[in-house]
């Protein structure tokens, strides 16, 4: 596995070897021992899987607050989405920076997502599938969230009228969210 370091601390894109030939291919989506060459050691616990039926689908920006705050390792198993992690840790030197990178099922990429950062994406084709790792348990009473379109994050989504839930549409700018960590 190649781990490719981004302008934030802590995020990374993960390439996968992929090993192919006319029957299809084989890769690790994830080995604990590659993980740990590279300093990253992650237990963890629960393995989520989303379906976005049509392109547009934005889900986010979500984090979890302590004592269950998590790191995520995200990858697309079907279609593609414009992946998106923001760092919210007060303390960061890019706090309130963030970074973009496009995980698809050609490009077998994933993002490793530490805990401080706030996660979004926008599926990019219709019947997209995430598969993502997080090494903390969901918590409903720490599940927080930043508005997508907070304009002094300034995201530039790939689409200019998301299908968002309704609890997507009502987060709070960056400015009013609460970061415990």
């Amino acid at each position: 596995m190649n781990f490719i370091p981004t302008k934030l601390e802590g995020l990374y894109v993960v390439e996968p070897e992929v090993h192919g030939d006319s029957r299809g291919f084989f890769m690790e989506s994830y080995s604990q021992a590659a993980f740990a060459e590279h300093g990253i050691d992650i237990p963890f616990v629960q393995d989520n899987h989303s379906l976005s039926a049509q392109s547009g689908v934005l889900r986010g920006l979500h984090y979890q607050v302590n004592p269950h705050a998590q790191t995520k390792l995200v990858r697309v198993i079907t279609g593609a989405i414009y992946d998106v992690a923001v760092d919210i840790r007060p303390n960061s030197p890019t706090f309130g920076q963030w970074e973009g990178v496009i995980l698809s099922e050609a490009n077998k990429r994933q993002l490793l997502i530490p805990r401080g950062f706030a996660h979004g994406f926008c599926t990019i084709v219709p019947n997209t599938q995430v598969l993502y790792k997080v090494d903390a348990f969901y918590s409903p009473e720490q599940d927080r969230g930043i508005l997508w379109s907070d304009p002094a994050l300034g995201i530039h989504w790939p689409t200019a009228n998301p299908i968002l839930s309704g609890k997507d549409q009502e987060h709070p700018l960056l400015v009013d969210a609460e970061l415990i960590y």
